[in-house]
């Protein structure tokens, strides 16, 4: 059991780090880019700054990913899937490949130009695009994490 035991520790710990980030996105960076730069600037500095953490997210989500099929794996809670109380296994697993999708395809192939071509036409609105799609992202990923370690300790809805 040692080993379910640091699988899941690593498993937090890559949530925490992951989530935190889109947390300080969302909540911090992205008010202070609105409040201090230009609109023309604002995509261009967010993309700068979140450039940073798109290897340290990746890591993150992958470790995460591991760590959720090893311990899924170990428990042999694939059954659980097949029953709606363990709605919140089935979050964990969207929002999980949401952000990998995000992160592995959708940017490196398409987003980043998308946003920039339609931010060089539309800067502010793209801007709040942005804002509102983290803002989007970080309440259903706080909603699956408190939902997840409810359901991990017997609680479920």
């Amino acid at each position: 059991m040692t080993d379910i035991a640091i699988a899941r520790g690593l498993h937090v710990l890559a949530v925490v780090h992951w989530i935190g980030g889109v947390f300080m996105a969302t909540a911090v960076i992205l008010p202070a880019i609105a409040r201090l730069a230009e609109p023309e600037r604002r995509v261009a500095l967010f993309e700068a700054v979140e450039r940073r953490f798109s290897s340290q997210a990746k890591l993150s989500v992958t470790l995460a990913g591991l760590t959720g099929f090893y311990i899924t794996h170990r428990y042999d809670a694939w059954g659980r899937f097949l029953d709606p109380g363990y709605w919140w296994m089935h979050a964990m697993t969207l929002v999980w490949a949401l952000f990998a999708f995000v992160l592995f395809v959708a940017e490196p192939l398409f987003l980043h130009a998308w946003f920039r071509r339609r931010a060089a036409a539309a800067p502010e609105s793209t801007f709040m695009l942005i804002q509102r799609f983290h803002f989007c992202l970080l309440i259903v990923s706080l909603v699956t994490i408190g939902a997840a370690v409810l359901g991990a300790h017997g609680i479920l809805f």
